[in-house]
């Protein structure tokens, strides 16, 4: 909140000196404390103020007609679209924002910034891309991003794109690359301090051991994953954090706690109005449903059937292919296998690439079965 009024007051302050038509030295300075303010909205995630914030910026950029605030201006629109879950309009922004990005001009502004517009943009286009479902697209985005951060040796660069990244590698399942990256984030960490990328580093981590079967660990790493993080004040992405923790607990036969961690990432999403993880966070409590020792199938193809309408609704393709299996296997447990066919084929007959990634094999595999 002191952010947040500090940026606003320094806001008014500059918007005075142009009404009497002092001119600044710093021609970006009005950009840069704008940029503030929306992440302020960012960090401790706020959609209805993120989206109304970038908005603004892109139409002063748009007046403005000068690359950097418009490249800037596309870069949070971007964002703030893609968190909030109108993903397709996200990319679109996102590919206006590289378009206008210069190697040369625009490298040194990743110390005003903090982080290289590039390596942002790339960062978070490849999990926009993976929702949408282009695999492929994704991990070339992934991995540029990682690559162009290299080159660059700023440490703020290099934890943004590793810690964006792992994610998308995570959406991959490409788990042995996540883990990497992680630890290569961990590593900066300790020598930076950064206590963002620590505490949302250790639950992404807590999230592969508990992937690797390893969920009483991964319970502990989660919850001082949340800890952390919580106490820097961000809230972007927590509630994909307690969905994590929430399957940990399934695992360990902990019911009662994961339906308390469920409720809470829910009812972070719906004040935050963070989106972009909806369908998949409803799928993962519709797994837990069925797990569960009640076995609650009603409730477990609730859970899929919104999970299913928000990736619609979302363009998520790959959220879509997830909460389509999710069903599917509930149906054939339940004899309608035809039904599960029907339902998942053309989910699956949509996708053009990535068919060597493990959820289009699997895919592929539950398909056969259901034919069989």
């Amino acid at each position: 909140m002191e952010t947040t009024a500090s940026v606003d007051q320094t806001r008014v302050l500059i918007g005075r000196a142009q009404a009497l038509g002092d001119t600044l030295d710093d021609p970006l300075l009005l950009l840069s404390v704008l940029y503030g303010s929306w992440n302020a909205s960012y960090i401790a995630f706020n959609g209805d103020a993120l989206r109304e914030r970038s908005a603004q910026i892109l139409t002063l950029a748009e007046e403005q007609g000068t690359i950097v605030p418009l490249m800037v201006g596309h870069r949070l629109m971007a964002m703030s679209l893609l968190h909030t879950g109108d993903i397709a309009a996200a990319r679109a922004h996102f590919d206006r924002a590289i378009a206008l990005y210069d190697r040369v001009e625009h490298r040194p502004l990743a110390t005003r910034f903090g982080q290289d517009v590039r390596v942002a943009i790339l960062s978070f286009r490849s999990q926009a891309v993976w929702v949408l479902g282009y695999p492929e697209a994704a991990m070339a985005d992934a991995d540029q991003a990682v690559s162009y951060a290299r080159e660059i040796r700023q440490a703020g660069t290099l934890m943004y794109a590793l810690g964006v990244t792992s994610l998308t590698h995570v959406n991959c399942r490409n788990y042995a690359t996540a883990s990497a990256l992680e630890d290569e984030l961990t590593a900066l960490v300790d020598e930076t301090g950064a206590l963002h990328w620590k505490g949302s580093g250790m639950a992404v981590r807590g999230w592969l051991l508990a992937l690797s079967g390893k969920a009483s660990d991964a319970v502990h790493m989660i919850i001082a994953g949340v800890t952390s993080y919580g106490s820097t004040g961000a809230t972007v992405g927590l509630s994909l954090m307690l969905s994590y923790l929430a399957s940990a607990y399934a695992e360990l036969g902990r019911f009662h706690d994961a339906r308390r961690c469920l409720g809470r990432a829910m009812t972070t999403m719906e004040t935050t109005e963070e989106r972009l993880y909806e369908a998949e966070i409803y799928r993962m409590a519709g797994e837990i449903a069925v797990k569960s020792p009640e076995r609650d199938q009603a409730k477990a193809q609730d859970y899929f059937d919104h999970a299913l309408a928000v990736a619609r609704q979302q363009q998520a393709k790959s959220w879509e292919l997830r909460a389509a299996m999710s069903m599917a296997r509930l149906w054939r447990d339940q004899g309608k296998c035809s039904e599960a066919r029907d339902l998942l084929a053309p989910v699956y007959g949509w996708f053009t690439e990535g068919f060597d990634t493990l959820d289009l094999k699997e895919a592929t595999t539950l398909l056969d079965e259901l034919r069989a």
